[in-house]
Formats: structure tokens, sequence, C-alpha cells
């Protein structure tokens, strides 16, 4: 039987066409693009952490024409002043006053490529509007227009010239996915896909900004049983206690894996989160905000192996529910 208010809710639908339409350009990566549309149904930021020349712009790009959404993308370098990204004041002649000329941060997605090679001052003019959606010049303080999303880039290999991410910065980051590389038949399937031009290119809307900001909105509807938040909360609670981890999940991880788990059942079709929904999202959301000792990367822990210990010691509630279809399957 189901919980009460559960009733099903029409989300999984559009976020299934959303997700043909990126597959034209994207070839074998559903479970990463998933990730990343149940990000953006939860309103927050995604932090892609792979090597370069595996598809991290295409995807932002394709993810923004999918929505009609406008796109920018940012080049970080340590040259790059916060300005550069939020815009600047400018003096007019002609009106003797200063006018403001909005930054690239002023779109529905903006994309910052190789985000830890840009200084921390300029990452910093970030967390504003990636936590408020709002960006202060000059005292003046404009609101972002939703659906606002960030989507940076980072090489986990080439770590020279760059600037680490701080802790206050990775846990504005809903989730950090990779994408990998492809299959041999995959990017077979992509040659072909290359010979003449880009898929991109040609790339339509399939969604308008309103149908994806109600999608937003209906999501946050998703009923959450009292016992699945309190299996949210001993997850996180443990990682604030376990020996092995310096750092464990904030208050804001929390509710992170709260709304990415509302978001993982709507794309599903459910109106209400099963404890499964919470541990697919736990990696994704809780693997970047967990910090370990050193003495435990001496010993060659890694944050993601703790949180699968940590997850199978938990004991999982009871709630009221029926198995549904895998949105994330290939």
């Amino acid at each position: 039987m189901k919980p009460a208010n559960t009733q099903a809710i029409d989300i999984s639908g559009p976020v299934s066409r959303v997700l043909t339409n990126i597959e034209k350009v994207l070839v074998g990566k559903r479970q990463q693009v998933m990730l990343a549309l149940v990000a953006y149904l939860a309103e927050g930021h995604i932090l892609l952490e792979d090597v370069p020349g595996v598809a991290k712009t295409m995807l932002a790009r394709a993810m923004a024409r999918s929505v009609g959404g406008s796109f920018k993308r940012v080049q970080c370098t340590p040259d790059l002043l916060p300005t550069d990204i939020t815009g600047v004041s400018v003096f007019s002649p002609k009106t003797a006053e200063f006018e403001f000329r909005p930054g690239p941060i002023f779109c529905h997605t903006l994309l910052a490529d190789e985000i830890n090679r840009a200084t921390p001052r300029t990452q910093a003019a970030l967390l504003e509007a990636m936590a408020e959606r709002k960006v202060t010049v000059d005292g003046q303080t404009y609101a972002l227009k939703p659906p606002f999303l960030v989507i940076a880039t980072q090489n986990p290999v080439d770590h020279e010239g760059t600037f680490p991410l701080p802790e206050a910065q990775l846990d504005r980051f809903l989730v950090r996915l990779s994408l990998g590389y492809p299959s041999l038949e995959d990017e077979f399937r992509l040659l072909g896909r290359l010979r003449k031009s880009h898929p991109i290119e040609d790339l339509q809307p399939v969604l308008s900004v309103a149908d994806w900001l109600a999608l937003q909105e209906a999501t946050k509807d998703v009923h959450v049983d009292d016992k699945v938040k309190r299996y949210i909360l001993e997850i996180v609670h443990a990682t604030r206690e376990h020996e092995d981890i310096a750092l464990g999940g904030s208050p804001r991880a929390s509710l992170a894996l709260l709304r990415t788990a509302q978001a993982v059942a709507a794309v599903q079709g459910r109106g209400f989160v099963t404890p499964d929904d919470v541990k697919r999202m736990v990696q994704p959301v809780l693997a970047h905000r967990v910090i370990l000792r050193p003495e435990s990367r001496l010993r060659k822990q890694t944050a993601a192996a703790l949180l699968h210990e940590l997850v199978s010691e938990v004991r999982v509630p009871s709630v009221p529910g029926q198995e549904a279809r895998d949105a994330f399957a290939d």
C-alpha cells in the first residue's frame, strides 16, 4: 500500500524526453545524464570531475538546449577576474552615470570550465550566485533568472597550476560525477555520428524554461516519510562520527540528499521516496563533501569505500512502497 498523499506526478515523461534528446549527443552515458538531470530538478549545481575530451562541455550545452535555456561558458584561468564572471559597472559619457554590464553568469546554464584553474578570489565570485541565485556588484544586488545551473569541470589528473576547491566551495555543488571513457562500441557509434557535423548543432529544445521550472516545483511535492528522513540523517550523522573521517556531511548535505532522493523518485514516476532512492544518491552527494583524515588517506582509504561501508551498517527502514522501473538503466 502506498503512503498517503503519494499520487503519481507527471515528471518522468518530460524528463525522459530531455534524456532522449541529450542522448543524441552523448552516447552510452544514460546513468550520468540521469544524475545530472536529477541535480537540475533538485535546483542544485554539478561538479564534473573527469579527464579532457569525454564530452563534459557537450553535456552542459545539451542540457541547456534541451530546455530552451540560455548558455554561457567561462574558461577559467589564473588571470580570470571576478568581474569577468559577474559583470562590471562602466561609466557612460552620455548619461554621466555608471551602467552595469552583466557578465556571463547572467544565464540559465553557466559552464565554468576547469574551475580549479581560477584563483580562490575568482572561485568565490560564484559562491553567492550558487547559494542565493543573485549577484552583488558595487553594492547593487541583481537577481538571476531561474532556472539557474552551474556546471563546473575540473581535471583530476593534471594538478599543475591549479587551486583546489575549498570545502565551502565543494559544499555548494549538489552532486559530483564523472562521465568516464565510452566503451569501444559506444565510441564507434560516436564516430559515425560525427562524420559530417556535431549533433549538438542541430539539437532542438523539447521543453521550455517554464516547463522545467514547473517540474522543479513539482519535485518538491514528492512525499518523504519521516522514517526515510531519519534514514537520511542517520547516514549523514554516521559520516560525522566515523574514525577515518575528519569532516563529515553538513546539514546542507542532509538537505541535498533529501532533495535529490525526491528527484530520483520523481523521474521514476513515483510521488514518494524509498530508501533505495536515498542509497542511490549517497555517493554523488556525499563523496565530495567528506574529508578523510591524513592517516586514513595514507592507508589508501577512499571516501567512496567508507560511504559504502557506512550505508551498509545503517538500518534500512521499512516503509510502504513498491518496486519501480529503473530510470537509470542503460
